[in-house]
């Protein structure tokens, strides 16, 4: 597959500025790949398709408040500085964003306090917009992540950030309700959907879920800049499936029941780590894993997603699973039917 087979025209007015008012309902486009139907329903009509005994996949990984505000020493210049991965706990090392990237060189000091507590030193050029800093911060490791919790805004994706500003309601719907291990730049979008009510509905009908963490880092959203997709590198992002979860989700699929991947996150973290049989292995530790077209997938047979963006990574993931063809017509419905885009955009269900 080429990248050029993943481009579309996307109406600029269709990418999602607001989350919904309720959570669970958003629009659902539920795609069915056997028969290659596709409906047209409410997000909280996901209940209709699940039963007892069948599992959903969740990513519990919790977005951090990773984007700060700094002067530049002398100058006094206003950088942002997007925090991507900690490097080193104990030195306080951090490969970080700088925007304007043009200002900061090796040896900058960048202040975030008016006492100068959180002070950072450029210590290496990772990429063009890349940095690698060490914070200088007298106090302990809690500490320094309370002054940064403090200091720090939710991450918002920037085409919504270019839009208007970050709102108190974004802090709270930028999480899913399940969100607990801190780590994410980004949140696990399809997530997003699942509001208390609907866990509860599905948790009566004996829905099993199963939690899974992937850290997301920004390269979910990396552009793509080869043509030939089996030269583009993803960034690697800290993973983690314990045994529990391993075995929650092969007793549903050795009992042949449905095995939902809530996200594209979800699916990229249970891929993985698949046995030499097709069954899921408990995993801690990184994943590069970049899926596209033609891929044999081992452990979900459905998945829940939102509408991406053309020739996104996540877009070429979803053709891999439902089938490039059918994603393409689905996609193509959707934008005749003004479904919205995007991290607070409506949902797909592909069964």
């Amino acid at each position: 597959m080429k990248l050029s087979a993943f481009n579309f025209e996307l109406p600029e007015k269709l990418i999602a500025q607001h989350p919904n008012d309720i959570r669970d309902e958003a629009r659902l486009m539920v795609l069915d790949r056997e028969k290659k139907t596709i409906e047209h329903k409410m997000f909280k009509d996901v209940l209709d398709y699940f039963d007892e005994g069948d599992c959903m996949i969740m990513n519990n990984t919790k977005v951090f408040p990773a984007r700060l505000y700094g002067n530049k020493e002398k100058t006094g210049a206003r950088i942002e500085v997007f925090l991507l991965r900690e490097l080193n706990r104990e030195s306080l090392l951090w490969d970080v964003l700088v925007d304007p990237a043009r200002k900061i060189r090796i040896g900058n000091k960048l202040y975030f306090t008016e006492d100068d507590s959180l002070v950072a030193e450029v210590i290496d050029n990772t990429t063009s917009r890349g940095r690698t800093i060490r914070f200088l911060f007298d106090g302990s490791y809690e500490e320094f992540k309370a002054k940064i919790t403090e200091l720090g805004e939710t991450p918002i994706p920037p085409y919504i950030k270019a839009l208007r500003d970050v709102t108190p309601d974004d802090e709270e719907r930028y999480q899913t309700i399940y969100a607990k291990n801190e780590g994410a730049v980004a949140a696990p979008t399809a997530g997003l959907h699942f509001s208390k009510q609907l866990l509860k509905r599905l948790e009566i009908k004996g829905v099993d879920f199963a939690e899974i963490t992937l850290h997301i880092g920004l390269g979910t959203f990396r552009n793509v800049e080869v043509e030939d997709l089996t030269k583009h590198k993803m960034d690697s992002e800290e993973a983690y499936i314990d045994q529990a979860t391993a075995d929650q989700v092969n007793k549903a699929k050795r009992n042949k029941k449905r095995v939902c991947a809530v996200g594209t996150t979800s699916m990229r973290a249970i891929e993985s780590s698949v046995s030499t049989d097709g069954y899921l292995k408990p995993f801690s530790g990184w994943t590069n894993k970049f899926i596209f077209p033609p891929y044999d997938f081992s452990v979900a047979n459905c998945m829940i997603t939102n509408f991406h963006t053309p020739q996104s990574t996540l877009l070429m993931m979803i053709s891999a699973f439902a089938g490039h063809d059918f994603v393409t017509e689905a996609y193509q419905e959707a934008i005749k039917e003004e479904y919205n885009f995007y991290s607070y955009g409506d949902a797909m269900l592909i069964l």
